[in-house]
C-alpha cells in the first residue's frame, strides 16, 4: 500500500507507525509552554495609562483594538481550513493545541480590553474596529481574502488545490502571525523599553512564545510538503508569496501611520516600516527565498528580545509559572 502524502485527502487515524514524529514533538513542546491569563497582572499598568501622552494613548487604543479580534481570525482559519487538509493525526494534535492557545490569547485580549477600557462603549467600539477603523479593516480584509481563497475546497485533489492551500498556510504563518502580530509586539516592547505597561509586556511574552511555535509548525508543514511534492514550489508560487508579503508589509505600514501619526517620541513610521521589511525578509529566508528588501532591523529592543527571554525562560522559579517549562524554545527565526 502506498504511503499517503501529508496533503492527500482523507482523515488518517493511525498514530503508529507515526509518519511525522516531528509534528508530535511540536505538540509536546507546546504543552510545556502552558500558561493562563490569571497569571498576568494587567492592573499594574493602570498608573502608566494615566500618564501617557495623547499620542501614546492613541497608539495603545489602536493596538488593543487590533488585538480584540486578531487571534479570533487566526482561529477561524485554523478550524475552517488547516485542520481539514493537514492529513496526519500527529499534526492534527498540534493544531488542536494551537486552537487552545488561540482561545487563551482571545481571553487575554478580552481581559486586556476590560482592564484598559473600563467604559463599555469604548470596549464595544474596540471590538467593532475591523468594521470602523480603516487601518484595521484593511488588515482584516487581507485575512478574510485568504481564508475565503480555499473555503470551497473540501479536498486537495489537484496541484492547483494544493498550491492554493500552501498560499493560505504561508499567509497565516508569514504575514499574519509572522508580520501583523510581530509588528504589534514591537509596539508593546517599545513601550516596555521606556518602562511602561510591564503587565502587557508580561502577557505578550507568553503570546510571543506561542506565536513563535505556531510559525515553526507551519513552516515545518511547508518543508514536509516541499520534500514530498517539490514540483508544487515553482516560480509562480514563489512570486505569489512575494506579492503577498509585499501587500502585508504595506497594510501593516498603513497601520503604523495610524498608530504613530500623532508623533510618538522614540518611534517613527519610517523605523516601523524598516522593521516590517526586515521581518518580511526573515520570513522569506525561512521559505528558502532571497530577500525582498534587504533592510536592517532598526529596533535594538527587538534584537534583544529573544536573548532576554531565553535568559529567563529556564531560570525563573516554579512559583513564577503554573507549569514548569523544560526543553528548548528557538527564537532564531523571529527577527
Amino acid at each position: 500500500m502506498t504511503t499517503p502524502n501529508l496533503l492527500d485527502p482523507g482523515m488518517s487515524l493511525t498514530l503508529r507507525p507515526m509518519r511525522y514524529p516531528h509534528f508530535y514533538d511540536r505538540f509536546r513542546d507546546a504543552i510545556k509552554n502552558t500558561w493562563t491569563v490569571e497569571e498576568v497582572d494587567l492592573h499594574t499598568d493602570l498608573a502608566d495609562l494615566a500618564k501617557l501622552t495623547p499620542a501614546e494613548r492613541h497608539l495603545v487604543n489602536r493596538l488593543v483594538a487590533f488585538f480584540a479580534t486578531g487571534d479570533t481570525i487566526v482561529a477561524n482559519n485554523l478550524v475552517l481550513n488547516l485542520y481539514e487538509h493537514v492529513n496526519a493525526p500527529e499534526a492534527r494534535l498540534y493544531l488542536s493545541r494551537q486552537l487552545f492557545e488561540e482561545a487563551v490569547h482571545v481571553q487575554f485580549y478580552l481581559t486586556l480590553l476590560d482592564t484598559y477600557l473600563p467604559d463599555e462603549n469604548e470596549r464595544v467600539a474596540a471590538f467593532a474596529a475591523v468594521e470602523n477603523i480603516p487601518s484595521i479593516r484593511d488588515k482584516a480584509e487581507f485575512c478574510y481574502r485568504w481564508i475565503d481563497s480555499i473555503e470551497s475546497l473540501s479536498r486537495l485533489d489537484t496541484k492547483a488545490d494544493r498550491k492554493a492551500f500552501l498560499l493560505n498556510l504561508i499567509c497565516f504563518a508569514a504575514c499574519i502571525e509572522g508580520l501583523f502580530f510581530y509588528g504589534a509586539f514591537a509596539y508593546v516592547y517599545f513601550l516596555r523599553s521606556r518602562g511602561l505597561l510591564n503587565g502587557l509586556a508580561s502577557g505578550t511574552n507568553w503570546v510571543f512564545r506561542d506565536e513563535s511555535m505556531h510559525m515553526a509548525f507551519a513552516f515545518d508543514v511547508v518543508d514536509t510538503v516541499r520534500a514530498e511534492e517539490p514540483d508544487l514550489f515553482d516560480d509562480e508560487l514563489h512570486d505569489q508569496v512575494r506579492r503577498m508579503l509585499r501587500e502585508a508589509v504595506d497594510a501593516e505600514a498603513r497601520f503604523a501611520e495610524d498608530l504613530l501619526g500623532g508623533g510618538v517620541a522614540g518611534m517613527t513610521v519610517a523605523d516601523m516600516r524598516a522593521y516590517l521589511e526586515h521581518v518580511a525578509d526573515r520570513r522569506l529566508a525561512v521559505l528558502g527565498l532571497s530577500p525582498e528588501y534587504g533592510t536592517a532591523n532598526p529596533f535594538a529592543f527587538m534584537e534583544l528580545q529573544d536573548v532576554q527571554e531565553l535568559s529567563n525562560f529556564f531560570e525563573r522559579r516554579v512559583s513564577a509559572y503554573q507549569v514548569a517549562v523544560t526543553g528548548t524554545v528557538a527564537f532564531d527565526e523571529d527577527f
